[in-house]
C-alpha cells in the first residue's frame, strides 16, 4: 500500500489517527494549507516546517499552465523543485475548471477550457489529469470530477453525479497503469527522506561530492537517512475517489456507495462551499460521512473558517484545506482566540500589545498590534508575511488542541474549540 491509515483515539464520531505517506506520517484531524503554485503565498518552506505544516495542497490547474507539468517532472517532481520534504496532495484542477464558468466546455470526454492568463485553449480528461498529477508527484492525488453548481436541480445533480463517476472510473484505471511513473519513486530511499535530503547533507562543505550507494548506507548506519522502501510500488502515490450529488441526500449516498464500489484507498467530500448556506454544508456532510468507510480517510474539500474545521472534525472528517488564513491574512483579516481582528483599523494604530496574547507563533511573541498595522497601512510586503505567518499558525494549532481533546475522549472540550491543549 501505499497510505495506511490508523485510527488512534475517537470522541463521539471525532477520530485522531496516523495517515502513513511516503513523505512521512500525518497526524489527523489535519489542515492542509493552500501552495496553489508550489508557494504558500508569502511564507517559505523553513517556516512551514517550523509551524509544523505536515501535508501542502497544490493546484494541477495552475501548476500545469505555470510552469508546466513536464518541467516540475524533469526536475524531479513537486517535493524537489520546491524543496519540500514533507507530505504534499494535489487536486484534480477539476474545481478550477469549474470555476472559469464561460471559459469551459464539459463534455463525456472532459473540458475544453481557456486559460485565465492568455486565453489558450486546453483540454483535461481524467487521463489527462491523472497523468498531470503523476507527472507532478503529490503523495495524495484526487480522481477528476465535475463540480455541481449551486443552485442545481435534481436531474441537473444527477447528470453531473453520473459523469463524475464514469470519470472517476477511468481516473483510476489510468492510475492503476501508470502509477509507477511517478518522477521522485527511484529517488525516494525510505519513509519521509527522499534522496535528494541526503544529497544536501553529503554536499554541505563539498562542491562536488555526489550522493553513492556507499554515501546512502553511510547515512543509514548513521540514522540520517531510512532504509529503502521495499519496492518501488510501496513508495508511490495514492489517488482518492470523490463523492458529488449537489444538495441531494439520496444522490449523496448513491455517489458514496458507487464511488466506494470503483475502490479507492481514501474518500473525499466535494461540490460544497459554491455558495450554499453554511447549515445546509454541515447537513451534506454529516449527512455523507454516514456512507463513508470508517476505516478510511475522510477528506473534505475547501472548508473552511477556524470554527468549520473545529466543527467538521468532530463530526469525523480528517482532512480540510482552505485558502482562507491565507488570503484573509493578505487583506489584514487575522484570527486571534479574542475574534477575528482587521489591523487595518485606525485603532490599532497605538496599540503597543501583541496580535493574541494566547498566541506563541513568532509574529505575536515578537511584534505589536501597532506595528502590525503600520506594515499593512504602509502596504510592506512584511505585511502579508507576518499576518500569513500568524493565521497559518492559528489554525495549525486550532487543529493541535482538536487533536488533542480527541485523544483525550474530551468532546465538550473539542466543540469549544478551546485551545488549552496548545501550549504558547
Amino acid at each position: 500500500m501505499s497510505i495506511s491509515f490508523q485510527i488512534d483515539a475517537t470522541s463521539g464520531p471525532a477520530r485522531a489517527g496516523r495517515l502513513a505517506t511516503p513523505h512521512g506520517v500525518i497526524e489527523t484531524p489535519v489542515f492542509m494549507p493552500v501552495g496553489t503554485l508550489a508557494s504558500v503565498k508569502g511564507v517559505s518552506q523553513d517556516i512551514l516546517e517550523e509551524l509544523g505544516v505536515q501535508i501542502l495542497l497544490g493546484n494541477t490547474y495552475h501548476l500545469y499552465l505555470r510552469p508546466g507539468v513536464e518541467q516540475v517532472r524533469k526536475l524531479g517532481g513537486l517535493h524537489r523543485f520546491m524543496a519540500w520534504p514533507r507530505a504534499i496532495l494535489t487536486d484534480s484542477g477539476g474545481f478550477q475548471v469549474f470555476s472559469l464558468n464561460e471559459l469551459r466546455k464539459v463534455s463525456e470526454e472532459g473540458v475544453t477550457f481557456r486559460s485565465h492568463l492568455d486565453g489558450s485553449s486546453h483540454f483535461f480528461s481524467p487521463e489527462s489529469a491523472m497523468e498531470a498529477q503523476i507527472g507532478l508527484g503529490a503523495d495524495i492525488i484526487m480522481a477528476f470530477d465535475e463540480c455541481t453548481e449551486y443552485p442545481a436541480d435534481g436531474e441537473r445533480a444527477r447528470q453531473s453525479m453520473e459523469l463524475t463517476l464514469r470519470w472517476a472510473a477511468r481516473s483510476k484505471k489510468y492510475f492503476e497503469e501508470h502509477k509507477e511513473e511517478v518522477p521522485w519513486a527511484r529517488d525516494h530511499v525510505g519513509p519521509g527522506v527522499p534522496t535528494w535530503a541526503g544529497e544536501r547533507k553529503l554536499s554541505e562543505g563539498s562542491d562536488d561530492k555526489k550522493i553513492t550507494e556507499q554515501n546512502l548506507a553511510e547515512l543509514r548506519s548513521a540514522g540520517q537517512v531510512g532504509t529503502p522502501a521495499p519496492t518501488q510500488s510501496a513508495s508511490t502515490q495514492s489517488l482518492f475517489g470523490i463523492v458529488q450529488g449537489g444538495m441531494d441526500f439520496a444522490l449523496r449516498k448513491e455517489s458514496a456507495e458507487r464511488t466506494i464500489g470503483i475502490g479507492f484507498p481514501g474518500y473525499a467530500i466535494g461540490g460544497l462551499s459554491v455558495g450554499e448556506p453554511r447549515a445546509l454544508t454541515r447537513t451534506i456532510v454529516e449527512s455523507t460521512l454516514e456512507h463513508l468507510p470508517a476505516d478510511k480517510p475522510r477528506y473534505l474539500m475547501g472548508v473552511g473558517t477556524p470554527e468549520e474545521i473545529v466543527e467538521y472534525a468532530s463530526l469525523g472528517i480528517d482532512m480540510m484545506d482552505c485558502v482562507l488564513p491565507t488570503r484573509a491574512a493578505r487583506h489584514g483579516l487575522l484570527f486571534t482566540s479574542q475574534g477575528r481582528i482587521s489591523i487595518k483599523q485606525a485603532r490599532f494604530a497605538a496599540d503597543q500589545g501583541p496580535l493574541d496574547p494566547d498566541c506563541g507563533c513568532r509574529v505575536c511573541r515578537r511584534y505589536s498590534r501597532a506595528y502590525l498595522r503600520h506594515l499593512y497601512a504602509a502596504n510592506e510586503v512584511l505585511a502579508q508575511v507576518l499576518n500569513t505567518v500568524h493565521n497559518l499558525s492559528f489554525y495549525l494549532d486550532t487543529m493541535r488542541s482538536v487533536r488533542h481533546s480527541i485523544a483525550l475522549g474530551n468532546r465538550a472540550q473539542l466543540l469549544s474549540g478551546d485551545r488549552s491543549g496548545v501550549k504558547p
